[in-house]
């Protein structure tokens, strides 16, 4: 799989999908959110139980399908929305490692008008 940060976005599709579901029926999932699938960008998907990823990209000449299946435990997945939902690169290295990203925070970012 090509290295996420090449990925303009990250989408992360909240609903569960059949995972017998390949490119085609991945891509149709996508065509009808009217996000554009020849874009460089990344599509994650889960099925009901949330032990299996599959991500589908656009590489120059083709579609590239990748899966991930964990023999214990689930990925953590945000809750179920009708919206695609745009994560960063390391949210997404977050979640394959299973950190509930949706969980962490980090600090406001501050703005000033002067040092003194």
């Amino acid at each position: 799989m090509k290295d996420p940060v090449s990925f303009e976005r990250i989408y992360l599709y909240p609903k569960p999908v059949d995972m017998r579901k390949q490119i085609n029926g991945l891509a149709q999932l996508v065509e009808n959110s009217g996000i554009s699938l020849y874009e460089s960008y990344l599509f994650l998907f889960t099925n009901k139980q949330r032990r299996t990823i599959k991500t589908v990209y656009w590489e120059k000449t083709g579609f590239c399908l990748w899966m991930m299946r964990l023999e214990e435990k689930k990925f953590p997945w945000p809750k179920k929305t009708d919206k695609q939902i745009t994560i960063t690169c390391e949210q997404f290295n977050w979640l394959i490692k299973g950190v509930d990203f949706t969980k962490i925070k980090a600090h406001e970012s501050l703005s000033y008008q002067r040092f003194s």
